[in-house]
């Protein structure tokens, strides 16, 4: 995995700084500490950090094809690149390298954007067209590997992440007011808009393509949405067999690499199934990695020793203290660059750099399962509120709810609370965005912590309706567990999950993660089992726990799922943190930076220190704000804060002009 930065003027040549394109290479130099590379010319520059991983002793980039017309910088893995090469080579492409970059490029060569649906992988990627003056820019399905961009001046420019943007002293810094009511409704903004006003993150499973002075945007792949009448009619017992040959090749494949690949155990259904995938097939001595946490209602060590014992693994845990996730906020968002409502990714950033330092730099994860095959509590409540609303009196039907949460049902006062909170729009079944909403608006109290200056700035701006407007005509026609599976993976899962606590905690330590549940063959098979089969009842991710019966101890099969969560307040307000945590609140900081309310966080404050448990919207509100303010701090006030290196080069292609080599 690797960083990859660039400058195109779009119109006419105008030259590109050796200088510039180091610095936002450099920037990078997490994401591909291994090697660097640079391509120029007088309307482009291509930067390159790479992190080796296949092809050890060849693969620096950028790479070219036979006759150095194209030209390629590329984040990423390509699984499938090994039958792919074989087709080019009949097809008389020469390779000077073992390496899945230059397979993309002679699949570029050969068939121009249509050579994306047959990527099999994760990935960004840039390509220069030096004889047609065409920059291409693409990114995989789901948004596993990132990639940022801006317009100045007739000038794209672009990185795998925004700092590397930012290295350019004519790209502006600001905070996005729009952005932040996205993220403190949804959890993140919804893409292409990031927090920083004018910098863009190019969609998932979308290509831009710079050509003859315009640029164009083309979506290549989406989330797939079928009819009941296009869903599959097959037996579940033969779903599960489908599923079970997918999954192993998934993770065979995605095992390719020159060097060891580890795998993230947890305890949990989707890591341990992956796990003892790699275990009874492929490596019997895989090395895995977990996290621990002081309280037990986030911890799952008792069934992450089991899942050690049972599959025999050399397993190495860390404890993710209050005290750590604390401390690493500042430096795990300085990766994130936007706020987070959650510290669940300051653990994956701590359990990163153990891995790294450990030797490793590719582990396979679980992610993806809870929304490919229905594991997440939202989507049983959408499906329990939508019985409820046909007899909204029936309380037995309000007492379905207890089997999602029977620990809050055993106290009469929460059970009143939270059966009182599911019914709030009960009847508004008809809405597109039905299954989020009740828990979006839950979020979107958070708003009233902002200043009035933002809260102004958003003006008439209304969320619900963008998501309600951009939502694709299958939508309509699917069944409404697909509906809530498609809300969840396009903004939940690529924005938040993939990226927050996915690429950006763990690229911060030079660590690859590769996603078997995302193979693209998964998603589709998945698309057409129908929901009666994912959540048989109210028992979510039916066919997963069936596939992988037999492969994992009933008591892992059987488990009802366990958020992955981390703690908040014990980890913000405790002794080593709270000195910092107010300074970031202060009135001061809070008014210079202009995002919220200092009153009101002033009052959220001293609430906050007389509360053993708050609730989870002042939890929210407490690593929202804090995470923004910090966030304002790193990018806007201080950046770049002497971050990054300096890129030293294995390989500088220079087809300058000398009259623009020397101007820049």
């Amino acid at each position: 995995m690797c960083g990859i930065a660039g400058i195109c003027h779009i119109n006419r040549p105008d030259g590109v700084s050796l200088n510039t394109i180091k610095s936002m290479i450099g920037v990078l130099c997490h994401r591909g500490p291994d090697e660097a590379g640079i391509y120029l010319d007088d309307r482009v520059g291509l930067g390159h950090a790479r992190l080796s991983i296949i092809d050890l002793s060849s693969g620096v980039q950028p790479i070219h094809n036979e006759d150095k017309s194209l030209w390629i910088v590329y984040n990423g893995e390509v699984f499938n690149y090994v039958e792919l090469r074989r087709a080019l080579e009949q097809k008389g492409h020469r390779f000077y390298t073992t390496s899945d970059t230059e397979v993309v490029l002679h699949l570029y060569e050969e068939q121009g954007p249509d050579c994306l649906t047959q990527l099999n992988g994760q990935f960004a990627i840039a390509i220069w067209d030096a004889k047609k003056k065409e920059l291409f820019l693409a990114r995989d399905r789901v948004g596993i590997r990132p990639l940022y961009y801006t317009m100045v001046n007739d000038t794209l420019i672009f990185g795998s992440e925004i700092k590397s943007i930012f290295m350019n002293e004519c790209v502006r810094r600001e905070i996005d007011p729009i952005a932040m009511d996205q993220i403190f409704t949804f959890w993140t903004t919804l893409t292409p808009r990031t927090v920083f006003k004018d910098i863009y993150e190019l969609p998932p499973g979308h290509y831009l393509k710079t050509s003859n002075g315009k640029t164009t945007f083309k979506k290549y792949w989406d989330i797939p949405l079928h009819p009941r009448s296009e869903q599959s009619d097959l037996a579940p017992q033969e779903i599960c067999g489908h599923i079970r040959e997918l999954l192993q090749d998934a993770v065979r494949i995605r095992l390719r690499a020159d060097v060891p690949v580890g795998c993230y155990l947890s305890g949990g259904l989707d890591s341990s199934g992956i796990t003892a995938l790699v275990v009874r097939n492929f490596n019997n001595d895989v090395r895995t990695f977990g996290i621990r946490f002081e309280q037990d209602e986030f911890d799952e060590g008792e069934h992450q020793n089991q899942m050690v014992s049972f599959l025999g693994t050399n397993h190495t845990e860390i404890q993710a203290t209050n005290d750590k996730i604390g401390a690493s906020l500042p430096d795990c968002l300085w990766h994130c660059e936007k706020p987070v409502l959650r510290t669940a990714p300051i653990p994956l950033f701590l359990l990163s750099d153990v891995v790294h330092r450990s030797g490793y730099k590719v582990v396979l994860t679980g992610e993806g399962a809870d929304e490919v095959f229905g594991g997440y509590n939202i989507f049983r409540e959408a499906k329990v509120r939508r019985f409820w609303a046909r007899y909204p009196e029936s309380q037995s039907r309000a007492g379905l709810l207890g089997q999602l949460y029977p620990y809050i049902f055993g106290n009469p006062r929460l059970k009143r609370t939270l059966q009182s909170f599911f019914a709030r729009g009960l009847d508004k079944t008809d809405d597109p965005i039905y299954s989020h909403l009740i828990r979006w608006e839950n979020t979107s109290r958070l708003k009233t912590f902002f200043s009035a200056e933002i809260a102004n700035a958003t003006g008439s701006y209304c969320g619900y309706e963008q998501i309600r407007q951009s939502l694709p005509k299958a939508y309509e026609q699917a069944d409404n567990l697909a509906k809530a599976q498609y809300l969840e993976m396009s903004i939940f899962l690529s924005n938040y999950l993939l990226s927050s606590q996915g690429d950006r905690v763990a690229m911060a330590h030079s660590l690859e993660i590769r996603l078997p549940y995302l193979d693209p063959r998964v998603i589709d098979f998945m698309g057409r089992v129908p929901a009666k089969w994912k959540i048989m009842g109210l028992k979510e991710k039916h066919i997963l726990k069936e596939s992988f019966r037999g492969i994992l101890p009933d008591e892992i099969t059987a488990r009802s799922k366990h958020p992955y969560r981390a703690p908040i307040k014990q980890s913000l307000l405790n002794e080593k943190t709270a000195e910092y945590t107010r300074e970031a609140l202060s009135e001061k900081s809070l008014e210079k930076a202009g995002l919220f309310d200092a009153g009101k966080v002033t009052r959220l404050l001293r609430k906050l220190e007389t509360l053993d448990s708050p609730s989870e919207i002042d939890n929210m509100a407490l690593v929202g704000i804090l995470s923004s303010q910090l966030v304002h701090n790193q990018f806007i006030e201080d950046f770049p804060a002497g971050r990054g290196c300096s890129a030293s080069l294995s390989l500088l292609v220079d087809r300058r002009s000398e009259a623009l080599r020397s101007a820049n």
